[in-house]
């Protein structure tokens, strides 16, 4: 009889994963086996170790890019809100990978069972938003992988492989906060084209990634307590070291605060980081 997976051979069975469809299956797959397992006392499904590739596994579309080559286009065009849509699910589909391999690669940190409940609940969430935005790319003609898209956006979870409070600092609390920040824009834009299906499902979005960036934030806190260290300064410290680009304002300062971040983390840190040498 097979021994069954441990929740870091799950998270790593999703990296190793290349089609986008197949992927956001086992994603949802694994989470709900979590969630029932985690129902019983005790939990039948070990914690255990995995080895994540540094890179996770991707579909052949879509064609990855330098930011700088990312075609531009006008918001306010079908074939503008048709791009912000593929670029939204590109978003999505990492995100699913990088709560995965937060995951995965620091399964062998001392943590309590609840940051791993807290990530894979995150992992199941990206799933269904990367599904949600794929059926309005679909009702609108398109789909995912027919634009090229970013390919710098696994950059901070490599730069942050080994420091588990820069993944937890610069992945949910900043990357993850900036969707805070943009989202009610985009909302805007879509009401206006009146495009219902696409303003619901980026209303369901901008509501649970609340919740995902908080998980950040109470995660970092915690390792900040347990080691007796400042989580402001050390906040500062991993985002001077590991982010590439200032914190660009205005901040959805509301939605912010919700989810454990207060002004003084992001404030003194706008326009004003700059690039690592040599980078």
């Amino acid at each position: 009889m097979t021994a069954p997976l441990t929740l870091a051979q799950m998270a790593e069975d999703v990296l190793t994963t290349a089609d986008g469809a197949e992927k956001i299956a086992l994603s949802r797959r694994h989470a709900a086996a979590w969630a029932a397992a985690r129902q019983q006392d005790p939990c039948p499904i070990e914690i255990g170790t995995a080895n994540p590739p540094l890179h996770p596994a991707r579909p052949e579309r879509p064609e990855l890019l330098s930011p700088r080559d990312v075609p531009k286009r006008k918001p306010g065009s079908e074939a503008g809100r048709i791009a912000m849509l593929h670029a939204v699910a590109h978003i999505e589909l990492n995100a699913v990978d990088l709560h995965w391999d937060i995951i995965a690669r620091f399964s062998h940190v001392p943590l309590p069972i609840g940051f791993f409940d807290d990530w894979v609940k995150a992992a199941d969430e990206e799933s269904k938003h990367f599904s949600l935005i794929c059926q309005c790319l679909e009702s609108l003609g398109s789909y995912y992988g027919a634009l090229p898209a970013h390919r710098g956006m696994w950059q901070a979870a490599e730069d942050t492989a080994e420091d588990l409070m820069g993944r937890l600092a610069v992945v949910p609390m900043v990357l993850e906060a900036r969707g805070l920040d943009v989202t009610p824009g985009m909302i805007k834009l879509f009401q206006q084209a009146k495009l219902s299906q696409a303003v619901e499902a980026l209303e369901v979005i901008y509501a649970e990634e609340v919740s995902h960036v908080a998980y950040g934030s109470k995660w970092f806190y915690f390792l900040c307590g347990r080691d007796n260290l400042d989580p402001k300064e050390v906040f500062h410290g991993l985002v001077r070291k590991y982010f590439r680009s200032p914190l660009k304002p205005p901040f959805n300062e509301e939605k912010r605060a919700d989810a454990g971040i207060p002004p003084d983390f992001y404030w003194p840190l706008a326009d004003q980081i700059k690039p690592i040498a040599g980078v």
